[in-house]
């Protein structure tokens, strides 16, 4: 098994739904929840990364292991380089990023994309996708779509429907485009360079921070995800399914 390490970026200020580490569901706020979906994944240390020491508090109540960085940070990309930084961790080591509103990621997805990255040596992340459902998904500019080439190697990453079909066969497209997932495994020598890159217009038309990795031609390697992952948490809505879906659960 590839070893790895998972780090959680964790804000505290969200426009839709603030403080959204600590909401509560199922009797545990949303971070801890996270953080056990890490453990469960085989990692070798598990790493909240935060700007609010709110977060922090309570992830060490838990147990966990928190680091404070920047409030400063553009993208979670930016948070995880400042701690790999500071952990010191190898070079050649690999890190994997799990969103801290991701209660229901499958654990076997951080396996599978932390092992994507090992075996793709010339690719400075990895990440996955899933087919899409229908059209409607296609056309939604908050589902990200990816293409990639014949070796698996991103092309693009756009909330455009991509693939265009110019003869308008809808079937086609939907069998080319895939949905992006939001995880990502990164080798920390990457990670190191990452804050250097300069951001490019892409990055911000899009605001898809992978996009700068791929303007300054870095490679990321996609695969499809061995399973589907359970929704994550952007508004109060999507909280209250998602704590309907975690009691399900429950033995």
């Amino acid at each position: 098994m590839t070893a790895f390490t998972v780090i959680i970026p964790a804000r505290y200020g969200a426009s839709r739904l603030p403080g959204k580490p600590l909401r509560q569901i199922a009797g545990a706020p949303m971070i801890r929840h996270v953080w056990e979906r890490a453990r469960e994944s085989g990692a070798e240390r598990v790493l909240v990364a935060t700007d609010d020491a709110r977060i922090a508090d309570v992830v060490s109540a838990f147990g966990g292991e928190a680091r404070l960085t920047s409030a400063d940070h553009a993208s979670g990309t930016d948070r995880l380089a400042e701690v790999a930084a500071r952990e010191a961790l190898a070079g050649e080591s690999i890190v994997v990023n799990l969103q801290g509103d991701e209660p229901l990621m499958p654990p076997t997805l951080l396996a599978q994309v932390a092992e994507v990255l090992a075996m793709a040596p010339d690719a400075a992340m990895a990440t996955l996708a899933t087919p899409l459902g229908d059209s409607a998904e296609l056309d939604n500019p908050n589902v990200v779509k990816v293409v990639t080439g014949t070796d698996g190697r991103a092309l693009y990453f756009s909330r455009a429907p991509i693939p265009w079909d110019r003869d308008g066969a809808p079937a086609e497209r939907l069998a080319l485009a895939r949905r992006h997932l939001g995880i990502y495994a990164y080798r920390v020598a990457f990670l190191h360079r990452y804050p250097g890159l300069p951001a490019t217009a892409l990055e911000r038309l899009e605001q898809l921070e992978q996009l700068r990795a791929l303007a300054n031609g870095e490679r990321i390697q996609v695969a499809d995800a061995r399973t589907s992952p359970g929704p994550g948490v952007d508004t109060p809505e999507d909280l209250e399914r998602v704590a309907r879906l975690l009691q399900a659960r429950e033995p």
